[in-house]
């Protein structure tokens, strides 16, 4: 498959470069309407950005892919760099359906960068079917969609930089205005001010410092590095300081993530931490 060894990018550059990967649609073409939803809970409707005046660019991946891994932070940047979709282009992210919300989590947090994420769906947000009606056929697969609902570029590849994303948008005829995103990051929004793990590296057990604005349930969830949900807790949070224990001796030694939601997604993070025994 396209792109699935990082080392052969260069020389397989030369030989998919000349190819579409989108096979439904080719460049002209009026594509399908869809709706899904990310792993944060918020709806997309392409119909509703496109007839605002944004182009599209969606971004078809799977998380054990080499290349999407090396790819997404700049995907993110692009994100990030044109207003985090309040501005005139729009960046999605579409799972092939074979991964779930918290592995897709797993791979922005390990991957994405330091960058605001583009809205990521899963095959529980309704990925499969956006994934088999475009059909691309190796990953990642960056295409490009204009205001009038018209595939502009079927394949936006090679990736290197954020520019070569801004060179392929700019040759299809869209001149995307830079903007800073009108909000705070998902995980600088209301309600968590500040986490922190201690000690680290834990053995037995770890404490997750949570400052919260207003008393809520807090999600805890343990992932390794392979994007493996490890453990789920839901603690009772209130407004103020916390300091909530996860149990870690059965954790083998090694990096996990521990994703960290409050009530019902509308604050979320990711923080690093080891095991070491």
């Amino acid at each position: 498959m396209k792109r699935k060894l990082l080392s052969m990018a260069v020389i397989l550059t030369a030989t998919f470069g000349l190819n579409a990967q989108i096979q439904n649609y080719a460049v002209g073409a009026t594509v399908n309407d869809f709706t899904v939803t990310d792993i944060d809970g918020n709806s997309h409707t392409l119909s509703d950005y496109t007839s605002a005046g944004k182009w599209v660019v969606l971004d078809f991946f799977f998380v054990d892919c080499p290349p999407c891994q090396a790819t997404v932070q700049y995907f993110n940047e692009l994100h990030e760099k044109y207003g985090c979709n309040e501005g005139d282009l729009v960046c999605i992210s579409i799972n092939t359906g074979q991964d779930d919300d918290s592995y897709v989590a797993s791979f922005e947090a390990t991957h994405g960068g330091a960058f605001s994420h583009s809205p990521a769906v899963s095959g529980d947000g309704g990925s499969a079917v956006v994934n088999t009606d475009f059909n691309p056929t190796a990953y990642p697969t960056y295409c490009l969609i204009g205001a009038d609902m018209k595939m502009k570029n079927t394949d936006i590849w090679p990736i290197g930089s954020v520019a070569d994303f801004e060179s392929a948008i700019t040759a299809a005829g869209h001149n995307p205005t830079e903007m800073t995103c009108a909000s705070n990051s998902i995980e600088e929004n209301t309600l968590l001010n500040d986490v922190s793990v201690f000690p680290n590296p834990a053995a037995t057990s770890a404490t997750v410092y949570v400052s919260l604005d207003a008393s809520t349930d807090v999600t805890v969830e343990v992932f390794n590095l392979v994007g493996a949900l490890v453990s789920t807790d839901v603690y009772t949070g209130v407004s103020g300081e916390n300091n909530l224990i996860v149990n870690t001796s059965a954790l083998e030694n090694g990096q996990y993530i521990l994703n960290i939601s409050l009530g019902d997604n509308v604050a979320r993070t990711q923080v690093y931490f080891n095991v070491l025994k």
